[in-house]
């Protein structure tokens, strides 16, 4: 059995490596983003609280990731054309996703009322913690649906 590849095989899994690459960097650059809108709009800092073993920071901050991870997926998912324009659509329409994110949890804590700052600060699980983590993972959803 003799097989043949094509010409161009070789090339064409260069080029695929390559863009795998970029959008993996695309995708790392928008999940930093997403952490620190996360971080800089959430009460208190939650790396340290992480760090400290909070388990209510532990679950609104891997809640928030999560929902991150959905937008930034979804973003890169849904981009088109060539490689330039997939990779600007995908930091675009992720960025874009990522500021209705935020906004869109802080709006939904408002309107439930959930005091953000004590319940992360808690030594002691809090139930309410996981109100804002389904906010966060039910927003984010919403938004990565939205891109798509």
């Amino acid at each position: 059995m003799n097989v043949a590849l094509s010409e161009g095989f070789f090339g064409d899994i260069a080029w695929g490596i390559g863009a795998i690459a970029l959008y993996a960097i695309v995708g790392l650059l928008l999940m930093f983003i997403g952490f620190y809108a996360i971080d800089f709009t959430t009460p208190g800092k939650l790396s340290e609280l992480v760090r400290s073993g909070l388990p209510n920071a532990v679950i609104v901050t891997s809640s928030g990731l999560l929902s991150m991870a959905f937008i930034v997926v979804v973003a890169i998912w849904a981009s088109t054309g060539d490689l330039a324009e997939g990779l600007i659509m995908s930091l675009v329409f992720g960025f874009v996703g990522i500021v209705v994110q935020v906004a869109a949890v802080r709006v939904l804590e408002f309107a439930t009322r959930i005091d953000v700052r004590s319940t992360i600060e808690s030594e002691r699980y809090a139930p309410a913690s996981l109100v804002v983590a389904a906010a966060h993972l039910a927003l984010g959803l919403v938004v990565a649906v939205a891109i798509s």
